[in-house]
């Protein structure tokens, strides 16, 4: 059998071609990415720095949905309350009208209450009265209550201490002026008078 053999022209022709080849194979590549196995370990390292770089990227996109997320119900939470508290200055000054309306019926001696000509004023105030707390109650504005329960600081306002052995230390006995709530807010605290043990 005959073996064909190459010239030595030929046989460093096909070594040109083939360096040739590797030359358009290796494009494209970042320079410190090619070589020999000298360049591996800069490229595991850049490796490892991309990867890094990449978690830090996702752990700051996480934090700022997390930091969305919360402006969102922290907003979302605000206009609730807005909605829901957007009564409180009306309402407080709609309750000396409810005082006033309370004193005024309060005042009525009984002889003018059973008095004829009378009645219809009395009836009307009456009237006017559970108007005006159904409305109270439409809007979530609800009566403190005070008289017989212990003093709370955070719906009674102390005005008076009330010596008597009627009621223990620190127990609501008397009522100056009614306390309200608006929904679970105060309103205006309800103004007492606070037993106290009698003078010895």
């Amino acid at each position: 059998m005959r073996v064909q053999q190459k010239t030595f022209g030929a046989i460093m022709n096909d070594k040109d071609n083939m360096d040739a080849a590797a030359e358009q194979e290796l494009e494209g590549v970042p320079e410190h990415l090619k070589g020999d196995a000298g360049s591996a370990d800069s490229a595991a390292e850049e490796l490892n720095k991309l990867a890094a770089e990449l978690e830090t990227a996702r752990q700051d996109i996480l934090y700022a949905q997390a930091e969305v997320q919360n402006v969102r119900r922290r907003m979302e939470k605000e206009a609730a309350d807005a909605r829901a508290y957007a009564a409180t200055g009306f309402a407080r000054d709609i309750l000396s009208v409810s005082d006033n309306l309370t004193r005024a019926l309060e005042a009525i001696p009984a002889e003018m209450r059973e008095d004829e000509k009378m009645k219809p004023l009395v009836t009307g105030l009456e009237a006017t009265g559970r108007e005006l707390e159904s409305v109270f109650a439409k809007h979530g504005i609800s009566r403190i209550a005070a008289m017989g329960l212990p003093l709370d600081p955070n719906q009674h306002q102390a005005m008076v201490e009330i010596p008597t052995a009627d009621a223990e230390p620190g127990t609501v006995v008397a009522e100056m002026q009614a306390g309200y709530m608006i929904k679970d807010r105060l309103l205006r605290p309800a103004m007492v008078g606070v037993a106290k043990k009698p003078d010895a």
